[in-house]
């Protein structure tokens, strides 16, 4: 994917001075090696310097590995380890930062290391320093073990290099009646996050001063090209690919110090009477480019499908937590193939901005709710399609109105049944959906839009969150049957 760091992790092995150096030098060594024959991506760097034992090691360190270009660290206790000089290389690292330590191996009295016993040290001198580390769910193993953990650190990594260096440019004020995404801006900034908002005046104005761009033509072609037989309506092709292009040429000139960038904007209602057509198929086209655009002005939809793209290094999607499941279709397609519930079932659905490439099929069309009220021709360029069965993670990030981060991540799947329906949607399952949009969505007051990760990443998303700040009691997630939500009434 483009628009997304790069993650080289600098791997610095520490060691108490009244332990063995060698127990940490034959550990990473054989760290790097098990890593490097399972993974092979040369994400990894093994800093050589020293074993670090003392504040002079770990300035020694510190300059190593950003010489080698490293942007997240890897502290790995060979043995119990220096927890000063340790928790303060972390501090000093600008970057992502994760803790592993190795497992005793037969040896238990030369050859034992009690990392197990320096992880809790680390753990509170971090506190200490007000430090956010990585620190994986079973933080001691040996070498095949750490090295699973250090690339699994590695989507983590990415997704707060990305934060740290992003900006959320937006066009116009939320629609008229559209509370639902509310955007405070102050907890932007405190993640490191720029925001750029701008008119819908300045993008006409930006749109208009395309007209007759000679790249549109080219553009337009490839356009058809991704179509194929979905291109239904060819004479729309050129003026989206004039709005492809202005929003483009806008990144290009207001990316300004930050090195990644997504997009929100305001589609709807004035947006068709001027631009002459929505912009579904062009938000879809730059979010499967790795771009990811997020409608009605959600600027926390758009930075929560650049987390989940970072997280899986995929195309995301943004739908609406849309409708519930008739009858008929449950009875003819789900039940007794899948065991799933019925309120366990939802659509999801958006008007056409789901990037073709996670469609079963797919086809130009016009937008069927603003046609209610606005002349059919002004509302082209939705792409519609049923999007790909297969797992899937439902996640957001979003701030309450008085600028608390809060989150929930739930792990299901798209059923193979056909919506029956239009737009960008999927027939959704996720085990005990009904108390999960009770007692988290409603309960937590969070809007109807949901970012969709394609695959199962709430491990990664769940650690992302908590990494840069959230409180984990306000991470909500789908309790499994039995396990009740706080709110939820015992006796109903």
């Amino acid at each position: 994917m483009i628009n997304v760091p790069e993650v080289k992790i600098g791997v610095v092995a520490v060691s108490r001075d009244c332990f063995p150096e060698s127990l940490s030098a034959g550990r990473r060594e054989r760290l790097i090696s098990a890593y490097n024959e399972k993974y092979r991506d040369g994400a990894v760097y093994e800093c050589p310097i020293c074993i670090l034992e003392s504040e002079i090691h770990m300035m020694q360190a510190l300059d190593d590995i950003k010489k080698e270009g490293c942007n997240a660290l890897c502290v790995y206790l060979g043995n119990f380890g220096p927890e000063i000089s340790e928790t303060m290389l972390a501090q000093k690292f600008d970057g992502p930062a994760m803790f592993i330590g190795a497992a005793e191996e037969e040896d238990l009295i030369d050859g034992r290391g009690d990392a197990f016993c320096g992880m809790l040290n680390a753990s509170y001198n971090l506190s200490l320093r007000n430090v956010r580390a990585y620190i994986p769910e079973q933080p001691i193993g040996n070498a095949g073990q750490c090295a699973d953990m250090l690339h699994d650190f590695i989507p983590i990594a990415r997704a707060i290099l990305g934060l740290k260096s992003l900006k959320v440019i937006s066009f116009g004020p939320r629609p008229l009646n559209f509370f639902a995404c509310n955007a405070p801006v102050k907890p932007f900034y405190d993640l490191g996050v720029e925001v750029e908002e701008n008119s819908e005046l300045d993008l006409f104005e930006a749109f208009k001063n395309h007209e007759n761009d000679s790249r549109i033509q080219d553009i337009a072609a490839d356009m058809a090209a991704e179509l194929g037989e979905g291109n239904t309506m060819p004479n729309m092709l050129p003026r989206l690919a004039q709005y492809e292009i202005t929003l483009l040429d806008w990144i290009g000139e207001h990316k300004g110090s930050c090195d990644y960038v997504v997009l929100s904007g305001k589609c709807w209602p004035a947006f068709q009477t001027q631009f002459e057509f929505v912009p579904c198929y062009v938000n879809s086209r730059l979010t499967g480019r790795g771009i990811p655009v997020s409608c009605e002005v959600d600027l926390y939809g758009a930075l929560s499908e650049y987390i989940g793209q970072c997280i899986s290094d995929d195309i995301v999607t943004l739908l609406d937590i849309n409708n519930t499941i008739p009858d008929s279709l449950y009875r003819e397609d789900i039940l007794g193939t899948y065991d799933y519930r019925q309120n366990e079932v939802f659509m999801g659905f958006h008007c056409g901005n789901t990037c073709s490439q996670k469609l079963v099929s797919h086809r130009m069309n016009y937008q069927r709710i603003m046609a209610r009220s606005l002349p059919v021709e002004v509302t082209n360029g939705t792409l519609e399609g049923d999007i790909i069965p297969g797992d899937i993670t439902f996640y957001r990030l979003q701030s309450t109105a008085q600028g608390t981060l809060r989150a929930y991540v739930a792990q299901g799947e798209v059923l193979p049944a056909a919506t029956r329906s239009f737009g960008s949607a999927g027939v959704f399952a996720i085990p005990e959906m009904d108390r999960f949009y009770r007692h988290v969505l409603i309960e937590g007051h969070f809007p109807h839009h949901g970012a969709v990760a394609f695959g199962h990443f709430g491990k990664e998303l769940y650690d992302v969150f908590k990494l840069i700040g959230v409180d984990p009691t306000q991470i909500g997630f789908n309790h499994p049957a039995g396990n009740l939500y706080p709110t939820e009434n015992p006796f109903a």
